[in-house]
């Protein structure tokens, strides 16, 4: 079987770029390869489902936006029915003495970007946030509108229905090897022993990316990262709370009548995750969050966790931020991978953006030039400080 273009990962980054494919006014033939059809275990419906403007980087302020005004024209573009749940919730972004300069030059690119956030001192911030204990903070940086969260689900049933009219065909496989012929890859095995011949092939894989770049022969510097989510119930219920990220680095928000946490994975000396582990792993929570819940929000002095989950996303050792666009050498192998925590917020972008690169040859709509290949090469770090 021939395929024009073969896209390795089926989930939002995937499903994103099959989707603007036909959009962009793709006509050949497309398949789109994913192994858990559940997607039980996918980066996109294990994350916390999150978008932010509040990054360092332009560029990945610009992806966001673009999937925020996704968000904003959703019926328009999905059917009346389209739903997500956005909530516009906004996140709130704490910062130490020491973490002032970095929280600033971050505001000012936001700013620079349109982008609706205001950084505020910790007098204003008790005064908008009467339950927020600013022990050990000197600003924050709170995103009025622009920011929130939704549903991970909701949103990728979105995309992979608007795919059955599109004429792509849907396989149920992994991918355990790809044939490359000098400067180009050629075809695609499936576990099943069948052999895809492929135009082009689009790496999507999410946290296995680097495995698949490797059966090309390709360095990726994209590995699983183990990431816990804690759910706790709370006497407060805390109408107005956004998503607070603590200097700590620990997260919460509410979410209905609970709230969720994480955050507290060590990072230095983390090494892959153990592709088949998602445990939870409660001790982060009794011995890392919760004392720090209880500092940033006395209240949460007195909370009952309930239940948990753990997930893996694909992170980039080198610089955190995402890979996007051709192999210099190997121009019909494509990537999409290494978001380290935005993918899900930034999918859309990334469809369109390889989408118009495939179909007219360059980007039109968010310059992905930035996030190429060449830098994993050089080993040229191309870093976002605001990694959550």
């Amino acid at each position: 079987m021939r395929y024009d273009i073969v896209i390795i990962g089926g989930a939002i980054v995937g499903s994103s770029v099959a989707y603007y494919l036909r959009e962009e006014g793709f006509s050949g033939s497309i398949a789109l390869i994913e192994r858990d059809p559940q997607f039980a275990h996918a980066a996109t419906t294990l994350s916390l489902a999150s978008i932010r403007q509040q990054f360092s980087i332009p560029e990945n302020i610009r992806l966001s936006q673009f999937t925020l005004e996704l968000f904003r024209r959703l019926k328009e573009t999905f059917g009346a029915d389209a739903d997500i749940g956005f909530r516009e919730g906004g996140y709130l972004i704490l910062a130490g003495e020491n973490g002032l300069p970095i929280l600033k030059a971050n505001h000012e690119a936001q700013m620079a970007e349109g982008a609706d956030i205001v950084l505020e001192d910790a007098d204003q911030l008790t005064r908008r946030f009467p339950w927020l204990s600013a022990e050990g903070i000197t600003a924050g940086a709170y995103g009025r509108t622009g920011e929130g969260w939704f549903d991970a689900h909701a949103m990728l049933m979105l995309f992979r229905k608007a795919l059955r009219d599109k004429r792509i065909d849907f396989i149920t496989a992994n991918v355990t090897g790809i044939e490359r012929q000098g400067d180009r890859v050629v075809s695609v095995t499936l576990d099943d022993g069948e052999k895809l011949e492929a135009g082009i092939v689009v790496n999507a894989a999410g946290p296995n990316a680097g495995k698949v770049a490797d059966m090309a022969g390709l360095v990726l510097p994209v590995e699983p990262r183990k990431r816990n989510v804690f759910v706790f119930e709370a006497r407060e219920k805390y109408a107005d709370m956004p998503l607070l990220v603590d200097p700590s680095g620990i997260y919460v928000r509410p979410e209905g009548a609970v709230y969720l946490t994480g955050g507290a994975e060590p990072e230095e000396g983390e090494g892959p995750a153990d592709p088949k582990d998602f445990d939870p792993d409660w001790p982060l929570f009794e011995e890392v969050i919760w004392p720090v819940l209880a500092t940033r929000i006395p209240a949460f002095e007195a909370i009952k966790p309930t239940r948990a989950w753990a997930g893996h996303y694909d992170y980039n050792t080198l610089d955190q931020n995402a890979v996007i666009g051709p192999h210099p050498e190997v121009g019909n192998f494509l990537f999409a991978n290494g978001f380290s925590g935005h993918g899900l917020q930034q999918a859309p972008a990334v469809g369109k953006a390889l989408a118009e690169l495939i179909v007219h040859g360059g980007y039109r709509t968010v310059d992905c030039s930035a996030f190429g290949y060449g830098r994993v090469a050089e080993g040229r770090a191309f870093r976002e400080l605001n990694v959550i």
